[in-house]
């Protein structure tokens, strides 16, 4: 018998099982892609800022932090602004005292993970297993249960959004990005990041840590907060 020979349709299923297999991948990571496709987030429903209308939304991800987190937290008492905190559990479970202060504070406690980990790694279990033990911790920390949430770097996956719709959760990405976790970040350049051209609805996103970024990025952060809610009040 010749290669290719055999069972009608043998061979043809056996080129097309990995076909198949490929596109389930592909389905699984294309949410990934919603932070550059605008069109791609209309379809999922991830919200990059909200109606024009409303006052720009202060977002930080990654804390709590036991410098970054206090340091944060004073401006914003002194602005009379309340801004929304994506809390990493494991953070959390490191220091709940300040998880508890930010809502105390009257901020809003947000979901973003356990462990800081691209989604595109994780099967759907790990994912599952991370955000509802994220979710519990930062519960029991801050007596809130978040509604919104972001995933780390922003890159969502099917199992991540269908979880997201499951509990109630908001999936919000950002508008405008102060790019203060990179080591060349500078006061200057976040503010410009985050302020310039600011407009009713935007979503800033910040961050209160280091944990996953820059050594001592938070420091450039706090920096920038006096000309960024400047332009927030405006």
């Amino acid at each position: 018998m010749s290669v290719g020979d055999g069972e009608p349709g043998l061979r043809s299923r056996t080129f097309l099982l990995p076909g198949f297999a490929g596109l389930a991948v592909c389905a699984y990571w294309l949410p990934g892609a919603a932070p550059v496709c605008p069109p791609l987030r209309r379809v999922l429903g991830v919200r990059t800022r909200f109606d024009a209308d409303d006052r720009a939304l202060l977002t930080f991800d990654d804390g709590p932090h036991a410098q970054g987190t206090p340091a944060v937290l004073e401006p914003l008492r002194e602005a009379g602004v309340r801004a929304t905190f994506f809390l990493v559990g494991e953070q959390v479970e490191r220091w709940p005292e300040l998880a508890a202060e930010i809502a105390a504070a009257g901020h809003e406690v947000a979901l973003h993970c356990h462990r800081h980990r691209c989604l595109l790694r994780l099967t759907p279990r790990q994912v599952r297993d991370d955000l509802r033990r994220a979710q519990a911790v930062i519960a029991e920390a801050t007596g809130q249960l978040p509604r919104r949430y972001r995933p780390p770097y922003g890159i969502f996956n099917a199992a991540a959004l269908a979880l997201a719709r499951a509990r109630g959760w908001e999936p919000l990405l950002w508008s405008k990005d102060g790019r203060d976790w990179h080591r060349r970040a500078t006061a200057k350049s976040i503010a410009a990041h985050a302020a310039d051209g600011l407009r009713g609805g935007d979503v800033i996103l910040l961050h209160d840590a280091d944990h996953y970024s820059a050594p001592g990025s938070w420091r450039q952060t706090v920096a920038a907060l006096p000309r960024i809610l400047d332009a927030i009040e405006l």
